[in-house]
């Protein structure tokens, strides 16, 4: 399979060491020093593009690949306030788009876990909950989309929660939580490992 990556960061050269070693063909890397070369001509030669890229990327690089009818898959977070445009773009110009937050099976369990026990806890109306996360200082969106994640999770399965709000430690945060708000806690350390955790307390 010949692949497009875009974005060549810690998770792009993993994806191609690993696409290297099953047999796959790099055949494009667009990085921030070379984004002229992410043309349509260049796209159609792929059979697949993999967007591990920027938030301020994501989007252009998605459009891009509608534009050369190139499926793509997304691992980028940070522009889901579009993602109903994208939906809408990719049913109609007849595209393929996979996306996610977190392409990790554990994480994928801890998603489906974190939504059992959200409907769980809907019988005791007396506990706050509320989703911490932890990351090195170069993640550059707040919250994660891992968190983001977790969170909606529990708002379709917990009916006191209704919506999420996000601080990020370090910040200006002045708004008054309501009860209906689920917090975000989000904190950027220096060589720290995405870390995520939902706390019950009461």
């Amino acid at each position: 399979m010949k692949i497009a990556l875009l974005g060549y960061g810690k998770m792009g050269q993993i994806i191609e060491r690993f696409a290297i070693d099953r047999g796959h063909e790099i055949i494009l890397k667009i990085t921030v020093d070379n984004k002229e070369d992410l043309t349509e001509s260049n796209l159609r030669k792929a059979d697949v593009a993999i967007d591990f890229s920027a938030p301020d990327a994501a989007l252009d690089n998605i459009y891009a690949c509608f534009t050369a009818n190139l499926p793509i898959v997304v691992g980028t977070t940070g522009w889901y306030g579009q993602l109903q445009e994208v939906k809408n773009e990719c049913l109609n110009s007849n595209n393929t788009l996979l996306y996610g937050s977190n392409f990790s099976i554990g994480v994928n369990i801890f998603f489906h876990m974190n939504k059992m026990l959200a409907k769980l806890m809907n019988n005791f109306p007396a506990y706050e909950v509320q989703v911490e996360e932890i990351h090195h200082t170069q993640k550059l969106d707040s919250p994660s989309g891992t968190a983001m994640t977790i969170a909606e999770g529990i708002i379709d399965n917990l009916d006191r929660k209704t919506e999420w709000v996000n601080e990020l430690i370090g910040t200006p945060f002045e708004e008054v939580l309501k009860k209906e708000e689920l917090l975000i806690e989000s904190h950027r350390i220096e060589n720290i490992p995405g870390t995520h955790t939902v706390i019950y307390s009461s």
